[in-house]
């Protein structure tokens, strides 16, 4: 199992805000961690946006971009079938920028 960096946890950030942007959705903020003790995933409202926490140490890459792609469906409040069809675009993307099928976090 292989853990995320930070570097990879801002490169992801920056490819999901650029397709959130594209996609007319609200492009949330990204930090680590979350300041919440015992959560991988947290979400905070802001009135101009929401800032999504996830927490990278001793956790697979995969499960860091789930919840950062989770992060972007919940911010915008997108139910099926939209939020699948995002979901869905936000790993392509990912998987494009990144030149594989395996998403860096």
């Amino acid at each position: 199992m292989e853990s995320a960096t930070t570097v990879e946890f801002a490169a992801t950030a920056r490819t999901l805000t650029r397709e959130a942007r594209r996609r007319q959705l609200l492009a949330p903020s990204f930090r680590c961690p979350p300041r919440l003790v015992g959560v991988d995933r947290s979400i905070r409202r802001r009135p101009n946006g929401a800032v999504v926490s996830i927490r990278l140490q001793g956790r697979p890459r995969g499960a860091v971009v789930a919840d950062m792609i989770e992060g972007v469906v919940v911010a915008n409040d997108l139910r099926p079938p939209a939020a699948d069809r995002v979901r869905t675009e936000l790993w392509t993307a990912l998987e494009h920028a990144t030149g594989s099928t395996h998403a860096a976090a």
